[in-house]
């Protein structure tokens, strides 16, 4: 079989119809340029050129052979190149978990960011709760999590990506009954929506440990696993919501957002630490560090 550097040569002087110019064109002298055409011309098992002292044309066959010869040229060079790409983490597939609250403001935030550093690489984005994520890290599912802070293995590491205020939000007809900046008192036996202790896990721990800590004890009245839901019993005036910043972008309506003046509440990105996908190394090296830093 002929070699890509056999091809080269043929290319050339079919281009410039000239030997001379060929051999320059290639750096290399005229001698060695004819012995790769001679060697390529066997391979193939016609001629492809006629030469003479004055004159270099091409054959039928090497008409023929000529646009192949360039077209393969082409797709060993784009090859290289995606090879080279992928080494960089410029080009591949990197596959991130979000929450549905991370989806409303932080995600976009981070594709628009990866996309300007690297427009090759393709994204595979899966709405998981924070609990499954972490299995979907460990089980190889997903190269990048953003998620709530959750226990994690040493397979796993974190960094702090977004950190948000509180928002409170209370069904509109009942707007006076709560203040113009809430507090986590303001919600002592009120009706409140609650997230799942399963689906939701770290946000119930979350606000339980903090309810605690300031001796409060809402009325829970139901407990859900998704932003969404509970933004739809808010509207239904069953309770408040305690909810992320961006998970505000929402849009209910009966329902007013209050900022709630109490810690703000995190979002880590994690991954596992034997994951060697470029990708990936791109996105800790030249995404993360513009992001709040841990």
């Amino acid at each position: 079989m002929f070699e890509l550097s056999q091809l080269r040569c043929f290319v050339a002087v079919a281009e410039e119809l000239h030997f001379g110019r060929a051999a320059e064109r290639l750096n290399m002298t005229q001698p060695p340029l004819s012995r790769q055409i001679r060697l390529l011309e066997h391979h193939v098992g016609v001629g492809l050129l006629e030469r003479n002292s004055r004159a270099v044309r091409l054959t039928a066959a090497g008409k023929a052979f000529f646009p192949e010869a360039a077209r393969i040229l082409r797709i060993a060079e784009e090859a290289t190149f995606a090879a080279r790409r992928a080494a960089k983490g410029e080009q591949g597939n990197l596959a991130i978990g979000f929450t549905s609250a991370s989806g409303y403001s932080l995600l976009p935030e981070v594709v628009r960011r990866l996309r300007a550093c690297a427009p090759g690489v393709s994204l595979t984005l899966k709405e998981l709760v924070s609990t499954t994520q972490v299995a979907a890290l460990n089980a190889g599912e997903i190269d990048l999590g953003l998620l709530r802070p959750h226990p994690m293995n040493g397979d796993l590491e974190s960094r702090l990506i977004a950190r948000e205020a509180l928002m409170l939000a209370v069904p509109a007809a009942e707007a006076g009954e709560w203040p113009l900046a809430p507090t986590l008192e303001s919600l002592h036996g009120k009706p409140f929506v609650m997230y799942s202790p399963y689906e939701a896990r770290p946000f119930y721990l979350m606000l339980t440990e903090r309810f605690a800590r300031a001796g409060v004890a809402p009325d829970i009245v139901e407990h859900v696993g998704q932003v969404h839901t509970m933004l739809a019993l808010v509207s239904a005036g069953v309770g408040a919501a305690l909810i992320a910043e961006g998970a505000a972008r929402l849009k209910f309506d009966g329902i007013l957002m209050r900022r709630v003046l109490a810690e703000p509440v995190d979002t880590v990105c994690a991954w596992r630490r034997d994951n060697d996908n470029p990708a990936l190394a791109l996105f800790k090296r030249d995404v993360l560090p513009g992001f709040a830093k841990a």
